[in-house]
């Protein structure tokens, strides 16, 4: 079911994101229970993130940052990394740092975690959601402009979208590794919006993380929010929350 952000945080409270001080959702007034009248700006283009929304990665990931971890301290526990879920590149692996506390700094961990490629380890296709094939083609066949703005390299990016079978649907595909800052800064999002030729308003970013979330609310996009109570995202500035992707169908109808 989806819910406006206002009943949504009722629900599940605001959460406690690392990215400034949540403000209060933006008032939407399209047909969503929460007043009436005509919309300001109408979805034209829905972006999508990656990790999270199109292929549940994240749990993937911290099996192989747990074992790496465990090496250097065996009492590291998985819950200890979950704040690098969402995280910011420099966070996470001070998350990893804080959570080892054998002397070594966060860059000496990277360094030496990173001399595995784990990205060839994983199966793609066994961590895709498979309703977002229909989603996408759903909302490709009404005319909505999609793309994908992700802060995963553009490489592993391709490959996840190519590995999938859905590269053909995204007229844009962005990666972070673009950019000076990636997420939580907006210009992801805000270049995203002008490669597809619309305005940042008309636009609609699916995202489940706090700094993911961040990033659209700070381009002035809507939002909608993958509920994921795993990590404790601070999901309070989306604007509707949906407990699956193919509910986004249902979002552009309203917001």
């Amino acid at each position: 079911m989806i819910e406006p952000s206002g009943l949504a945080e009722e629900r599940k409270g605001s959460g406690n994101g690392r990215i400034g001080k949540p403000r209060k959702a933006r008032e939407n007034t399209g047909n969503t229970g929460r007043g009436t009248g005509e919309r300001k700006h109408m979805v034209k283009a829905v972006i999508f993130d990656m990790d999270g929304v199109i292929i549940d990665s994240e749990g993937t990931y911290l099996e192989f940052q747990l074992e790496f971890a465990q090496k250097k301290n065996p009492n590291v526990r998985i819950e200890q990394l979950y704040p690098m879920v969402g995280a910011t590149k420099k966070e996470a692996w001070e998350v990893l740092e804080r959570a080892v506390d054998n002397g070594q700094t966060w860059e000496e961990l990277r360094d030496e975690c990173r001399r595995r490629d784990i990205y060839s380890e994983v199966d793609y296709r066994e961590i895709y959601r498979p309703e977002v094939t229909e989603v996408l083609k759903t909302l490709k066949e009404k005319g909505y402009r999609l793309a994908l703005a992700s802060s995963t390299q553009l490489d592993l990016v391709e490959r996840v979208l190519r590995e999938n079978e859905i590269r053909e649907y995204f007229e844009v595909v962005v990666s972070g590794s673009q950019f000076k800052r990636s997420k939580p800064d907006p210009e992801i999002y805000q270049y995203t919006a002008s490669r597809l030729g619309v305005r940042t308003e008309e636009c609609l970013a699916v995202e489940d993380s706090t700094i993911g979330i961040t990033a659209a609310s700070r381009a002035g996009m809507k939002i909608a929010a993958v509920i994921d109570n795993r990590y404790n995202f601070d999901q309070s500035l989306a604007d509707y929350h949906i407990a699956r992707v193919k509910e986004v169908l249902e979002v552009v109808k309203e917001a």
